[in-house]
């Protein structure tokens, strides 16, 4: 009986989805993981998955079951690390999200660079602009832009995501340029699309100020926000990763940078685990190696003060 094989093939379905994505990322056959399974749930009396001609899903049992060989599976491997090659080599699938926008721009040429130094690692990498259930979804590693709130995962700072007011220097030509915050309520605003209404805080000698916008304009993505402000349409807030260049060649213009306070953080979520998995480890390290308080994106740009970073 192979008992761990079977956790194996379970844990990797779970994870994929399906039994041919889940064979293949083990480099076994459909019909071996499909007999692991059927073996695994006879012995446990209990179906842990319901299958139709389209999908796979956990049943309630089976969901509570895969946090469990996780965490068997992540013991092994830490026992197996201390004293194997493992140590040295980290092996096998590593699942990753993050934003679109800061996944194509910020982390694409340090993931690759990561996964060149670690040949026997098989990155799974999805960037999406949505919510992304760590555990429910099976990553390993999610890369969030928040302040994040108390949480059963765990976080780890990667770095400073730094924000600014920017418009291009046409529309400013034409409209004017805020010299104070509360001039902002005469501009149109670009925003995104989840966003109903925000609030803008500012710095001053005479205390902080904050000054409630609503986006006249939308998007779900940055990248198109950009595009809007390039085009002249307003005055939006964007993270210095996705404006920098343009901000660098002119094309935008920074608004009251010495007053915005705005800047955010950069985490590393990942679930909550007793042990963390090498692979996950030496990827969190490599990420706040690069990403860091002074990031590549924002050599060349002006600074301005700022406050304590947030968090840890």
């Amino acid at each position: 009986m192979d008992r761990l094989g079977e956790l194996e093939a379970f844990s990797a379905v779970a994870d994929a989805g399906g039994f041919t994505a889940a064979a293949r990322d083990l480099g076994r056959t459909t019909s071996a993981v499909s007999k692991q399974i059927r073996s695994l749930e006879e012995r446990l009396g209990v179906r842990l998955l319901n299958r139709t001609t389209r999908r796979v899903a956990l049943t309630e049992v089976g969901a509570a079951f895969r946090e469990r060989v996780r965490g068997v599976l992540d013991e092994l491997e830490a026992a197996e690390l201390a004293v194997g090659r493992l140590q040295e080599e980290p092996r096998g699938v590593l699942r990753i999200g993050a934003p679109m926008d800061f996944g194509r721009i910020g982390l694409a040429r340090s993931l690759a660079g990561f996964a060149a130094r670690n040949p026997g690692l098989r990155l799974q990498v999805e960037l999406a602009d949505r919510f992304v259930d760590v555990v429910e979804e099976g990553f390993d590693v999610v890369v969030r832009i928040a302040n994040l709130p108390d949480s059963s995962l765990v976080a780890r700072r990667l770095g400073r995501c730094r924000r600014v007011l920017c418009a291009a220097p046409s529309y400013l030509d034409g409209h004017g340029r805020p010299a104070r915050p509360a001039e902002l309520r005469e501009h149109p605003v670009v925003g995104y699309a989840y966003e109903q209404g925000r609030s803008w805080s500012f710095r001053g000698e005479e205390g902080d100020e904050v000054v409630a916008v609503e986006p006249r304009h939308r998007a779900n993505n940055g990248e198109m926000i950009r595009s809007l402000l390039l085009e002249g349409l307003g005055i939006a807030l964007l993270p210095t990763f996705l404006a920098g260049d343009d901000l660098r060649a002119g094309r935008l213009e920074a608004v009251l940078p010495d007053r915005l306070d705005a800047d955010t953080a950069i985490w590393a979520v990942t679930p909550h685990r007793k042990l963390l998995a090498t692979k996950v480890r030496l990827l969190l390290d490599h990420l706040v190696a690069d990403c860091g308080e002074e990031p590549a994106w924002d050599e060349g740009l002006s600074e301005a003060p700022r406050p304590e970073p947030l968090g840890p």
